[in-house]
């Protein structure tokens, strides 16, 4: 119940309007179909002739009487004054007909009350896709190098499907079905209330049953996700490796392995939806089983001449007992639904509750780049080991720095630093005296443009890979910018032009085209501060040569970071950083730093860049 509550608190406040009239319409239905089932006792005694008393009409204020003593009295003095004037085949029709209108009413009720809750089903649906889509935009690239692409995927449409179950349910079992029950127990409390008394004994056994069945579904449930989770990651991996898996010959292996996950899926999969189906026979055979013990109660009563409550009045609560079972069953089968509901919520909120260490300072500085970029004594560790050692540069505005070295000396993560996508342990970072850390996110980006080994483009045009990130931005200015980054050319011997689609990562396109796109979108953004990270690293000389001259027009009067292993590409840098194992171990510019003899050098020879 605690989970339920939290479900509805956390979701639904925004359709309270919406929940309001799915509660009014709920309570309706239930008050209409107790007063239409009332019909079949005077429908019995007309038929079968059992009431033979005399009824005087009371008048409604009378305060000897009770307000339903006063009700069912004057309905059976209509209906005796109804026989007596018309007949008896005249008043069962009248009371057939009033059947009718009121289960119609009933009806209409009924289905206003779902009407509106599926505004609130789906509203909340899409509140919890777009809460987890922020977030994943809100999240540092940390939290992601933890976390699987197809576990993410798997909580964003599979997870979020249980919980939409699991709050429908939970709707349910709290503004509908609690009503029925409370409406029919109350009703039936008026008929007799020695019966409803042993009902209330006999019905606590049977929700305690059904609750042994579904004790462990929760735990059941959470590891099922996980697995589906698991199947995602595989999937989103093949996907992206199917040149790799192929080229080696590797189908057999990858095909095995997600075979093989696909089974212990299905078998958790199907122990729950056993242990789900057997809530429905065990409600009904337990339901069958209770009525019977209140038929033989109640007829025990009846038959031994008692005062308690007569035949026809008898099989109207019957009538609504057997009412209140279909929503006890639904009651017991909104828990189940709930606790998967709950198993998915909770790897949901490990993406909607994960804190975000990067932040907005609450005062924050106005940035302002005009005269340089200093790194003062940086330390930084993603968990245990240092990558980044105690680094002090100095970036003067205007100047193009290198950082070189080995795999995994650092360089990637000192860029990194830069526009916080992590946030250092010990030391600073300085633009013109202020620390990055009081300066508003958003404004510190919109410094700088990237420009990665690997250029991320999306499953779009050419025009909206350009100008992507830019508000408002003219088509002549996206031309001036592919002209810049030498993509005009390839782009208009498209079909469409600026308006082609490049296909998923710009997978339409060769690698020194998509490279060019990503250049020109950092040209049209006019960044005070450019980062270069392998940017030609992986082209072939004639794409190398044409990105190469794109970038120099880029670079132009900027501040650039470059990162690079072809040290070719970085002899006209201002000043050369040499990284190993996250320290600078020399500095200087190409020609003095190859005279030294030491580790650039040394890196010089082994690429053949002399």
């Amino acid at each position: 119940m605690k989970g339920i509550i939290h479900i509805i608190k956390r979701f639904l406040p925004p359709y309270k309007k919406y929940l309001f009239l799915a509660f009014f319409f709920n309570l309706l239905t239930a008050i209409l179909n107790v007063f239409s089932l009332a019909t079949i006792i005077p429908i019995l005694q007309v038929l079968f002739k059992v009431n033979n008393d005399t009824f005087e009409f009371i008048p409604w204020n009378n305060a000897g009487y009770s307000f339903i003593d006063i009700t069912l009295n004057n309905v059976n003095w209509f209906i005796t004054q109804l026989i007596e004037t018309h007949g008896s085949s005249y008043t069962l029709m009248m009371l057939a007909l009033f059947l009718i209108v009121m289960t119609l009413l009933k009806t209409a009720s009924a289905y206003f009350g779902s009407y509106f809750i599926i505004p609130i089903r789906t509203g909340v649906v899409k509140d919890i896709r777009n809460n987890i889509n922020d977030k994943i935009l809100a999240l540092p690239l940390a939290f992601f190098s933890e976390e699987r692409k197809g576990d993410i995927l798997s909580r964003i449409s599979g997870d979020v499907n249980e919980v939409e179950n699991s709050v429908m349910s939970s709707l349910d079992m709290l503004f509908k079905n609690p009503i029925l029950i409370l409406i029919y127990l109350t009703t039936m409390t008026i008929l007799s209330w020695q019966l409803t008394i042993f009902v209330l004994i006999v019905l606590p056994i049977m929700g305690y049953v059904m609750g042994r069945v579904g004790r462990n579904l929760k735990k059941s449930s959470f590891e099922a996700q996980n697995k589906w989770g698991e199947l995602m990651s595989q999937v989103e991996e093949t996907l992206s490796g199917l040149r790799v898996i192929k080229a080696f010959v590797a189908e057999s292996k990858i095909s095995k392995r997600f075979h093989k996950g696909s089974n212990e899926f299905r078998r958790m999969s199907n122990r729950i939806s056993r242990r789900q189906q057997l809530a429905h026979p065990m409600s009904e055979l337990l339901g069958t089983i209770t009525i019977a013990i209140v038929l033989w109660f109640g007829g025990s009563l009846i038959l031994g001449n008692s005062s308690v409550i007569d035949a026809a009045t008898f099989i109207y609560y019957l009538t609504i007992f057997y009412s209140i079972i279909n929503p006890a069953k639904e009651f017991s089968k909104s828990a189940y639904a709930v606790q998967r509901g709950l198993a998915s919520m909770e790897r949901i909120d490990k993406i909607l509750d994960a804190k975000n260490p990067i932040t907005d300072p609450e005062e924050p500085v106005e940035l302002r780049f005009n005269k340089a970029i200093e790194y003062k004594n940086v330390w930084f560790k993603y968990t245990n080991d240092w990558v980044i050692k105690g680094v002090d540069i100095t970036i003067e505005k205007g100047k193009t720095i290198a950082l070189v070295g080995q795999s995994g000396s650092g360089k990637s993560t000192m860029a990194d630093l830069l526009p916080r996508f992590h946030d250092i342990q010990d030391g600073g970072i300085y633009i013109d005296g202020v620390n990055i850390r009081d300066v508003k996110i958003q404004e510190l980006r919109s410094l700088m443009g990237n420009v990665n080994q690997d250029p991320i483009l999306f499953n779009d045009t050419f025009y909206n890979n350009i100008a992507f990130g830019m508000k408002e931005v003219s088509e002549s200015r996206v031309v001036e910018a592919a002209k810049i980054a030498n993509a005009h050319e390839f782009i208009m011997a498209t079909e469409d032009g600026y308006n082609t689609n490049i296909g998923d990562r710009g997978g339409k396109l060769s690698g020194g085209q998509r490279q060019r796109i990503s250049i020109a979108r950092a040209i049209l953004k006019n960044p005070e501060i450019l980062i270069f990270d392998e940017a030609t690293s992986a082209l072939d000389t004639d794409s190398e040569r044409l990105v190469q001259e794109a970038l120099d027009k880029l670079m132009k009067d900027r501040t650039t970071i470059i990162i690079a292993h072809r040290l070719s590409t970085i002899r006209n840098a201002d000043i050369i950083y040499v990284m190993k194992e996250g320290e600078i171990v020399e500095q200087g510019k190409h020609a003095s730093l190859y005279e030294l003899g030491g580790y650039y050098t040394k890196l010089c020879d082994m690429q053949g860049d002399l």
